[in-house]
């Protein structure tokens, strides 16, 4: 560093030389400096790397940055110009998200609370055919929109008959200053409705009129047959009208979708052996005491296909045959229930192993069916597992225990989606079958049987390497 400084006080020094003449005095103020070079250097220990992070830290001085040590939230006895003491802001960047990232978003046909991820485009005369079918349009609008709906139909009607009230008065010449309520008695007028002012008493006959509320001031007179036929008309619409909004709204209350809500799925399905043999699981729950009569369950598996002619299905649908314990699709549902679909010969997931679950892109959509106990209307309930909603050996905790004290079942339904990790080969459903085939040609007769295994295999192409490894060491 000496030497450096050094050379360019000479560079500085011969250029001021070359330009103008100085002084031997200013020569003599140039070259002070280098009769004590201490004033130009500092007691600095220079480290082999001076760009690594140890020499930083030992030698603040050595390297042209600034070191601020870790601050608390709060400077203490430092405040802003309004008197509050400064705080730190909480950083709104988040930390799991990196540049150039992108969260891989999974596709699905039916999400977990069982709605379809489905879009429609390109309807042709689309308002038209909702508007012909109001009810079941009304039905299936938002509460706001059916609430707006319910609303306006009311007001609406109130202001048209009032319009058609205040014509019938206006010809009929009860609005006139002398045919007025107060000057009746006098001038000897007989009106269609009596107590009628103006237009506003007229909405305040309307309202009276369709809801059949009869104050006993406004009453209909002999004198207009017209006002007796709009009477009658209006009397008769507004029955209907209440009929239909009030109709709208229960429909819209007691619906299916309603009482799904208190239909649970699990949040994950799993595989694991039983009896032998792999089987996917997944539970289902009811968490009301009303029960479900006839209840019935399904599952479909969605996922590509290609055809022998080269047809590419995206979206194929295959049923899995599935079943609670040894009662089938059918079952008696006063409890969580677990639902087995046995993966064998005639699963799609037959030659499926664990990598492939993973790798594969695949849905399996589950379908609860019933009758509500208490109303008696059908109910559907919806979920679907995708291949990363799948967990590879485990297996449900059990969630219905007998309590002694209260005499009766109990459900835990915290427990509703634990799992436990069981001992479960990796392989697919076809080569456990072909080793277990192998370990029974390797049993002889008169011997006990070997104790199970479980297989950790690798395989490649048709070179299948298998390793054997016995359960009770595992």
């Amino acid at each position: 560093m000496i030497s450096r400084l050094r050379c360019n006080l000479m560079n500085s020094y011969s250029t001021s030389d070359d330009g103008n003449q100085t002084s031997p005095e200013s020569d003599k103020s140039v070259m002070e400096p280098l009769a004590d070079p201490k004033k130009f250097t500092k007691s600095v220990s220079i480290d082999p790397e001076p760009d690594s992070l140890d020499s930083v830290l030992s030698n603040p001085h050595s390297y042209p940055i600034t070191i601020i040590p870790n601050r608390p939230t709060t400077y203490y006895g430092l405040t802003m110009h309004n008197g509050k003491p400064f705080t730190r802001q909480a950083s709104c960047r988040s930390r799991n998200f990196r540049p150039g990232s992108m969260r891989k978003v999974r596709r699905r046909a039916v999400f977990k609370n069982g709605d379809c991820n489905v879009l429609q485009k390109n309807l042709t005369r689309r308002r038209l055919r909702f508007l012909q079918d109001m009810y079941t349009t009304l039905v299936d609008t938002q509460w706001r929109w059916t609430l707006l709906a319910f609303a306006l139909s009311f007001i609406l009607s109130w202001l048209i008959f009032a319009v058609l009230w205040w014509l019938i008065m206006y010809t009929h010449g009860d609005l006139e200053e002398l045919h007025l309520p107060h000057n009746q008695e006098e001038s000897g007028w007989q009106p269609c409705v009596s107590a009628i002012n103006g237009f506003t008493s007229c909405f305040l006959f309307s309202i009276e009129t369709q809801h059949t509320i009869g104050y006993g001031v406004r009453t209909t007179s002999e004198e207009c047959p017209e006002a007796i036929f709009m009477m009658c008309f209006q009397s008769i619409y507004g029955v209907m009208s209440s009929a239909f909004m009030a109709g709208i709204v229960f429909a819209k209350m007691t619906r299916a979708k309603q009482r799904a809500q208190t239909l649970l799925f699990s949040k994950n399905a799993v595989i694991c052996q039983r009896d032998g043999s792999l089987s996917l699981m997944f539970r289902v729950g009811d968490m009301r005491k009303s029960h479900i009569i006839g209840a019935g369950v399904r599952a479909q598996l969605i996922r590509t296909k290609t055809t022998k002619e080269g047809e590419v299905m995206t979206q194929h649908f295959t049923d899995l045959e599935i079943g609670a314990d040894d009662c089938g699709s059918d079952i008696f549902f006063i409890w969580p229930m677990v639902i087995e679909h046995k993966i064998d010969e005639n699963s799609p997931l037959y030659n499926m192993s664990a990598t492939d679950i993973l790798n594969d892109k695949f849905e399996i959509v589950v379908i609860l069916e019933g009758t509500v106990e208490s109303t008696g209307q059908s109910t559907q309930a919806r979920s679907s597992y995708i291949n990363t909603e799948i967990l590879w050996g485990h297996r449900f905790d059990p969630v219905v225990v007998y309590n002694k004290d209260r005499q009766a079942y109990e459900i835990d339904y915290a427990r509703f989606n634990e799992t436990t990790q069981v001992d479960t080969p990796l392989c697919s459903a076809r080569d456990l079958n072909e080793i277990y085939k192998i370990q029974e040609g390797f049993t002889t007769p008169g011997r006990h049987k070997s104790p199970p295994i479980s297989p950790l295999y690798s395989a490649k192409q048709q070179n299948v390497v298998y390793r054997w490894q016995f359960s009770n060491e595992i």
